[in-house]
Formats: structure tokens, C-alpha cells, sequence
């Protein structure tokens, strides 16, 4: 009875807390749905004083109000151009032993794999989505025991997987820290995250049946409104909906303290306790639990745990660029149908209302009345066009997006160099978004190292890609990894364009820069060359020099483990190998048995060398004579 008490008392805590953090951030929830109203085209809407969103009425029937949605070409522009941004990690050695080089070289194969696995393209592309519309989305990372591969049955005849990552989107609504001012999510004492789940995933998931209710959740639906001039308008807003047989599922995170070293994670759905214990993963750099949750920004918003959005400067333009059309609509309506005088009594009004003026039309009025006749329209003032044209470069002004990324337009007279300086100008202002982004990717990579540290076991078989392309089982253990120091393999992409690269290396190539003292690239130089130009290592020669590099860093490891020379076979590779096992000589960590079997077996390929060299120079003077 008395644990009964105790988790009834856990979750009505939890919800009491869940509810006050709902109320404190009620107004950044209702600007993510007016920014996500206006970006699916329903830009006739507002935040009504009660605090919900809602439709503002029209002055007149006939007022027109089409919508001329400018954000959602500026956002979708973003997206294209932040697709572009290289998000490749790569884990860097935390010394020049074999061991550790070893182990950065297994812990980024394994990164890659898990990342394909995942498919962290398309979650990326997802999250940069939320962020864009909602100034903030977070990836979560965990661990299921229950995926993968069943390696075995236990005494209950259950089967035994070996487990597998979870990684997926999780959008700002989601998500209520304790202080919305902390700046980052780390220096939050606490996190709830909500997320309403159907009963039958609650029971496969935690094996407890929960009572199902309505949820109330957010999705897009058609308003169909009237326009004005008979149109329907029938975009998609944001708007609630109920969700039968599904109930909220609350995860409350807390930080380690000194009373709970381990942090504590209790997870409530409905009216029962799923969970109550330390949180499971040890996710932080000095070896201690942490937030499973890698957050990407749009644009940072000081002191504040959530970011804002582009669309939160863009409303006010595009309302007053709708106002503007559609008063410029209207008058050209005026000026093509005319505004008809007609003196009382003189016709028969509804019938003139209901046909107008069709060409051709015999119009009868009363003997002795003035004739009907149209009044003069005017012109369209030349403050429509000005105002359009201001609001457009404002446009650009505000959102960072020139005419030459949202429109591919160009002008004739523009040089080569005009449009290079305006495409830095566009990559210049994303370098804040773009830079979020990959620090995004960066910890979620994190995360992903670690949880294989901790779960990956003892022996793990995975499908690893080598140097050269080359799909190969490798068996490692939890204890082979490394997640200490991560590295993006290579610079942003909008900071450094493919095309920019290619001329630099072209350059080099051209000096003569990267030639050797006999006057040719070697095959290490050549496989670094293609790399830069964006081939990778496609050529023959290229793959077989990572092969022989290879093959040299193996025998490293065997004259390491083992103190002997390894025996050189007839297609090693002398140069490649004496470099190889030069930089092994160089390093620390060999004991001085295992140098002296190194610096033996580097002497005999330095022999054979020589008398290849000797052989090829006998051969050309006999050539000669």
C-alpha cells in the first residue's frame, strides 16, 4: 500500500510540475503555430488576447484577401541552401599511438555505419525543417534493448537482441525545461518531455496497460474562408485536433545532484508510473549522466533556451505585402468592371446588380431621369508599385536571401565577381544557422559514440566501410571506442564552395606545390588531390595505395602485439611501407624489442629498394648501348 501511495504522489507531482511549465510557455507556443500558420499560407491569422490563434474577420464582403506567401519561398531557400552543409565526423586520435589511432579509425567507421542506420539525412533535413518554422528543434538519442539482431533465448524463452540505437526528431512543443531563461539545455536543472502515444504503444514499450482519452494535439487542416470576388480560400493551418485512445507520456530528466549522483528519470503516462530510477545513459565527457537531447537553432535568442525564427521578422512584412496586392487587385477590379451611377427610381436596380453592364446590354431608364453612367476610376496610384517593390527588398533585407538564391534571377550587365560577393553575402548571413546545425550534428554524434560504449557489449558484429569504399564484418568490443574528440572532415560548405576548392587545388597542382623532389605527385598526394576535388577515391591507383597503407598499419600492430619481424611479401608496396612504418618508429608506445623487429623489417624494404633501383638503372644502360 505504501508504494502505491508513493507513486500515486510521484505522478501527480509530475503533472502539477508539467502544468506549470505549460503555462510559462504559452506564448512561445503560440508564436511557433503563428509562424508555422504563415509559412503553410493561412496568413490571415492572429494571437487573439484569450490566447489562442485565431482568423480576423474582413472589413467588407468584397474585400479581397489573397495570400502572396513570400516566407514560405524564403524558407524553402534556406533549406536548399542548408542541405548543402557537409556534416561529416570523423573521430580524431587522442595521441599517435597504433592503439588510439586504431581506435579513432574504429570508432568513426562505427559512427558512419550507425549514422546510415539511422538515416540521419533525412533527420536532419527534418529537424532543420522544425527549426526554420519554429526558431528550435531537438534529436533525441537512446538505446532500445529490444532492436537489432536476436543473438540468443533466455531461461524464459524470451528472445535476446542485441539492441540498437534510437534516434529521432523531437519538436519544441515537446519540450518543457524548468527555466525557459538558462540559456542552454545543459544548465537546466530539469527536462519534461511530453509526447502522446496510443495504449497499444505504451503497452509494447513499457508492458503497462493505460486508460486511452481524447489527446488534443496539432495538425494541419483546411479552413475553407471566402476570399472576396467569389473565391474560396482553402489553405492549411494549424489547428487543433483530438487524438482518441492515445495518452501523454511525461519524462522528467534530472541533472545529477548530491543526494542522487546518477540523475533520475521518472516516466508517468496517464495515471500510472512506468519508471523511476537514475537516467540511463552516461552521455558527458567527464563519464557522468546527462540530457539524451542535441539541440539545432535557427537563430539564438540571448539567455533563452529556445531560439526564434526568420518568420517572426518576416510576419509584418507579409502582411503589409498581402494588404498591398490585394488593394492593388482590387482597384485594377474597379478600373475592368467599372463603378456604375445610376439615379434613384430610374432603372430597375437588381436586375442591373445581378447582370451589370454585358456588352451589348439594352439598359431602359425612366423617361425623363438622367441616364446611368460610370464614374471615372482614376489611375493606379504609383504608390502600389513603390510600396510592392520596398516591402519585396525588405524582403531580402530581413530573411538574409538574395533574388539570386530565391529566384535564380541574374542581371546581364552583373560581372562574374558581383555574383560571387552576392552568393558569400546569402552563405554569410546562414553561417549562424548553418554553424547550429552542424554543432547539432556534432552532438548527436557524441551520443551515438557513447551509447555503443555503454551497450555495445563485448562482441559486436557490424558492417563497416573502409578507406576504399570496401564493405567488410568487423567483430569489436564496447572498450575499443572512442568518443573524446570529434572533428567535422571538412569545412563548411557554405564558407568554402566545392567550385572555390577545386580552383585552390588546381593551383597548387600547378606550382608544383604538391610534387615530390623527382618532379611527380606520389600516390598519397594523388588520393589527397581527388579527395579535395570532391571524387573521393575512385581511381585504381588511389585505392590500391589505401590498401598498402593498410596493410603497413596492420603489421604495426602486429610487431607490436608480438615483438617479431613480420616477413615482406612481393607485392608490398617499399615506399609506401617505410613511410608507414617510420611514423610507427617515430611514435611512442613500442617497446624496445618491438623497435628493433620494426627497424629490422624497415631495413630489408629499404634493401630491396635499393636493389630494384639498382636493377632499373642497369637495365637503362643496357638499353642505352
Amino acid at each position: 500500500m505504501g508504494k502505491k501511495l508513493y507513486a500515486e504522489e510521484i505522478v501527480e507531482e509530475v503533472k502539477r510540475d508539467w502544468q506549470a511549465r505549460r503555462e510559462k510557455r504559452k506564448a512561445l507556443e503560440l508564436q511557433w503555430r503563428l509562424n508555422m500558420n504563415f509559412l503553410s499560407g493561412d496568413q490571415y491569422c492572429e494571437i487573439t488576447p484569450t490566447g489562442d490563434i485565431d482568423d480576423y474577420g474582413k472589413q467588407y464582403w468584397w474585400q479581397q484577401r489573397e495570400v502572396y506567401n513570400q516566407i514560405a519561398s524564403v524558407v524553402e531557400t534556406r533549406l536548399a541552401k542548408l542541405a548543402r552543409v557537409k556534416t561529416g565526423i570523423a573521430v580524431r586520435p587522442t595521441s599517435d599511438e597504433d592503439g588510439d589511432v586504431y581506435a579513432a579509425k574504429l570508432s568513426t567507421q562505427v559512427l558512419k555505419a550507425a549514422e546510415e542506420g539511422a538515416d540521419m539525412v533525412r533527420l536532419i533535413n527534418a529537424a532543420s525543417a522544425w527549426s526554420e518554422a519554429a526558431g528550435t528543434c531537438f534529436i533525441k538519442v537512446g538505446w532500445d534493448a529490444m532492436a537489432g539482431k536476436v543473438v540468443g533465448v533466455d531461461k524464459k524463452g524470451k528472445k535476446v537482441h542485441e539492441g540498437d540505437l534510437t534516434v529521432s526528431v523531437v519538436p519544441p512543443f515537446e519540450i518543457f525545461p524548468d527555466n525557459l531563461l538558462a540559456g542552454e539545455l545543459e544548465n537546466c536543472r530539469s527536462i519534461i518531455h511530453a509526447k502522446a502515444y496510443h495504449v497499444d504503444e505504451v503497452r509494447d514499450i513499457w508492458g503497462v496497460d493505460v486508460q486511452g482519452e481524447d489527446v488534443n494535439v496539432f495538425s494541419l487542416d483546411s479552413s475553407p474562408l471566402p476570399d472576396g470576388n467569389g473565391y474560396i480560400n482553402g489553405v492549411k493551418g494549424v489547428n487543433s485536433s483530438l487524438a482518441p485512445d492515445h495518452c501523454v507520456v511525461l519524462e522528467k530528466y534530472e541533472l545529477p545532484t548530491r543526494e542522487q549522483p546518477n540523475g533520475r528519470l521518472v516516466i508517468v503516462a496517464a495515471d500510472k508510473l512506468l519508471y523511476d530510477g537514475e537516467l540511463p545513459y552516461i552521455n558527458k565527457k567527464d563519464g557522468t549522466r546527462g540530457y539524451p537531447f542535441a539541440v539545432m537553432r535557427c537563430l539564438d535568442k540571448v539567455g533563452c533556451v529556445f531560439g526564434a525564427s526568420v518568420i517572426e521578422r518576416l510576419i509584418p512584412l507579409q502582411r503589409a505585402y498581402n494588404d498591398v496586392r490585394n488593394r492593388k487587385h482590387e482597384y485594377m477590379n474597379r478600373l475592368a468592371m467599372g463603378v456604375l451611377a445610376v439615379e434613384d427610381g430610374s432603372v430597375d436596380r437588381e436586375i442591373l446588380e445581378e447582370e451589370g453592364l454585358a456588352p451589348g446590354k439594352v439598359l431602359v431608364y425612366r423617361q425623363g431621369s438622367e441616364a446611368p453612367r460610370m464614374l471615372d476610376p482614376g489611375r493606379i496610384p504609383a504608390d502600389f508599385v513603390n510600396e510592392e517593390e520596398r516591402l519585396l527588398s525588405e524582403f531580402i533585407t530581413v530573411s538574409g536571401v538574395s533574388e539570386l538564391s530565391k529566384y535564380s534571377q541574374t542581371y546581364s550587365s552583373m560581372s562574374g565577381t558581383a555574383i560571387s560577393l552576392l552568393v558569400e553575402q546569402d552563405n554569410t548571413r546562414l553561417a549562424s544557422t548553418s554553424n547550429s546545425l552542424r554543432e547539432c550534428v556534432k552532438q548527436v554524434s557524441y551520443l551515438i559514440l557513447r551509447a555503443f560504449k555503454q551497450f555495445a557489449g563485448e562482441k559486436r558484429f557490424m558492417r563497416l566501410a573502409g578507406d576504399n569504399g570496401a564493405m567488410q564484418l568487423k567483430c569489436f568490443s564496447s572498450s575499443d571506442l572512442t568518443a573524446e574528440d570529434l572533428t567535422f572532415e571538412t569545412d563548411n560548405e557554405l564558407n568554402d564552395t566545392l567550385a572555390s576548392r577545386r580552383n585552390m587545388v588546381l593551383q597548387l597542382v600547378q606550382l608544383g606545390i604538391l610534387q615530390d623532389k623527382d618532379g611527380g605527385i606520389s600516390e598519397r598526394n594523388k588520393s589527397r588531390v581527388l579527395e579535395l576535388l570532391g571524387f573521393g577515391n575512385w581511381e585504381n591507383a588511389a585505392d590500391l595505395a589505401d590498401c598498402q597503407r593498410d596493410a603497413a598499419i596492420r603489421e604495426n600492430a602486429q610487431v607490436k602485439e608480438s615483438g617479431k619481424c613480420p616477413d615482406i611479401t612481393d607485392v608490398d608496396d617499399d615506399k609506401l611501407h617505410i613511410e608507414e612504418h617510420t611514423k610507427a618508429l617515430l611514435a611512442q608506445g613500442l617497446s624496445p624489442k618491438a623497435q628493433r623487429a620494426l627497424g629490422e623489417h624497415v631495413n630489408k624494404h629499404r634493401q630491396r629498394l635499393l636493389l630494384a633501383d639498382a636493377t632499373m638503372n642497369t637495365e637503362g644502360e643496357n638499353g642505352q648501348e
